[in-house]
């Protein structure tokens, strides 16, 4: 097990090294952090342009093979992920956003697995009764829903409710706003801003889980061998609990494990609505202010996590199917 977790990881970091290089070497060739400077007005002189473009190690007139090598120099002895043409510190704006990523989608997450999955289940066992008809119905009606449009509804419905109760029931932008030292009153104010976006991600996400593992559990339901052991005198609920679902499960825990990137930096329309500063407004934010070293440390994080997906489906899919073997 362990030769075998040394040798995909060793594996995984080759591959992470070659895309982050190939990342740096795209974003150097299509981004122009020199035009920031440039539209500016009055325009600062061009000495000054160069010398800030050199401060953070952008600067196109420098070769891209040199400007690589300081950059990957920097990562390696110091943990420097360079800056952003305003001078700022890449890394301390990943750091400060990221805990505003864990925060938003870890019970979002966590609730569209374990809903998402049950339902799919409840539903699977029930096909084509009442039941089914009514959840798939409605898990339709909401997977075809725009996640902004979804987002926008949950702060329009939020905001009726606070004017029924004649308070402030729920926040809809930010994380926290209490600024004492009460934990008691600081938790209470993080739910009341951590409520409306869990919702709105929660319903998202679930609606994916629910459809997917029904469609998965219809498929081993019919299995021959669901049949052989029904045969043999296991109920329907008996062969679905000991065999199918077993198996079943499979597809959804590789899926659940592929989308760790997502979890932090896919949660961009949520953050916008809400005003959240996390991973997903920040990639979008470097994308459109020529940010070459926070779109690089970006991708760079991203591939980290897909690739601590990757291996945990890999062991997931083993414990789940005795068959496969980790060798």
């Amino acid at each position: 097990m362990l030769r075998y977790v040394a040798k995909r990881i060793a594996n995984y970091c080759v591959m992470l090294f070659v895309a982050i290089t190939m990342t740096y070497f795209l974003a150097s060739a299509f981004m122009d952090p020199r035009s920031n400077y440039m539209s500016r007005n009055p325009r600062p002189p061009m000495d000054s342009i160069n010398h800030a473009l050199d401060n953070a190690n952008i600067n196109d007139q420098t070769p891209v093979i040199t400007r690589y090598v300081r950059w990957l120099t920097g990562v390696v002895t110091r943990w420097d992920w360079g800056k952003a043409p305003d001078q700022s510190s890449v890394g301390e704006a990943i750091v400060s956003r990221m805990g505003a990523s864990l925060q938003l989608v870890t019970l979002a997450t966590v609730l569209s697995i374990v809903i998402g999955v049950s339902i799919g289940v409840y539903t699977a066992i029930r096909q084509y009764k009442w039941q089914d008809r009514v959840l798939n119905s409605i898990a339709t009606f909401i997977f075809v829903i725009p996640p902004a449009v979804l987002a926008v509804a949950v702060v329009f419905f939020a905001i009726e409710v606070n004017t029924v109760a004649g308070s402030r029931l729920f926040y809809v932008t930010g994380l926290h706003s209490y600024q004492g030292e009460n934990f008691g009153l600081w938790f209470l104010d993080f739910l009341q801003h951590l409520i409306l976006p869990t919702i709105s991600m929660t319903l998202g996400g679930a609606v994916g889980y629910h459809l997917t593992q029904r469609t998965y559990l219809l498929d081993e339901m019919n299995a021959d061998y669901v049949r052989t052991a029904r045969a043999k005198g296991l109920t329907l609920n008996q062969a679905i609990r000991r065999h199918a679902l077993r198996n079943s499960l499979i597809p959804t825990a590789q899926s659940v494990a592929f989308s760790i990137a997502g979890v932090f930096t896919g949660a961009t329309v949520t953050e916008s609505v809400f005003a959240i500063n996390g991973l997903g407004r920040y990639f979008v934010t470097t994308i459109g202010q020529n940010d070459i070293n926070g779109t690089v440390a970006i991708a760079a994080f991203s591939g980290v996590c897909t690739l601590v997906g990757a291996l945990l489906a890999d062991i997931v899919a083993a414990w789940l199917d005795p068959r496969i073997r980790l060798n």
